[in-house]
């Protein structure tokens, strides 16, 4: 099952010539990500700050394929890719109109209190699961 998010292009996402500059597309990923774990995992970021706990990311792949302009509507679709004990890879990918803009892959990773990967609690693990790509 997968996740979608609309985000818009504002100004503060652009350059002086009116495209988005690309380090924002990391703050929508981020975004699409932690709205997801909001909305979908039912574990949001302020919980996990309560109580000492986050899911950095680990590793960020991405392809910029056409830019996006002020004002547009990007569709962001995530999916779980690979779930493993400590980490979880998501793939993003947004699109304007049909026509794919941006492709992520991001690997992130549960933090103990004591920041060290620990495993995903069942009941996360459980919601990740439903959103696992079928292959």
């Amino acid at each position: 099952m997968a996740y979608r998010r609309q985000i818009r292009i504002e100004f503060n996402h652009c350059d002086p010539a009116g495209i988005v500059f690309y380090p924002r597309y990391f703050e929508m990923t981020n975004s699409v990500t932690e709205n997801f774990f909001r909305e979908a995992v039912g574990y949001s970021y302020a919980r996990m700050m309560d109580e000492g706990i986050g899911v950095p990311t680990a590793r960020v792949e991405t392809d910029f394929l056409v830019p996006s302009r002020l004002g547009e509507e990007l569709d962001w679709e995530l999916v779980v890719e690979r779930l493993g004990r400590t980490s979880v890879t998501f793939r993003q990918v947004a699109q304007c109109g049909g026509e794919t803009r941006v492709r992520a892959r991001l690997t992130l990773v549960w933090l103990s209190p004591d920041l060290r990967p620990a495993p995903w609690p069942d009941d996360v693990k459980a919601r990740l699961s439903a959103h696992l790509e079928a292959t």
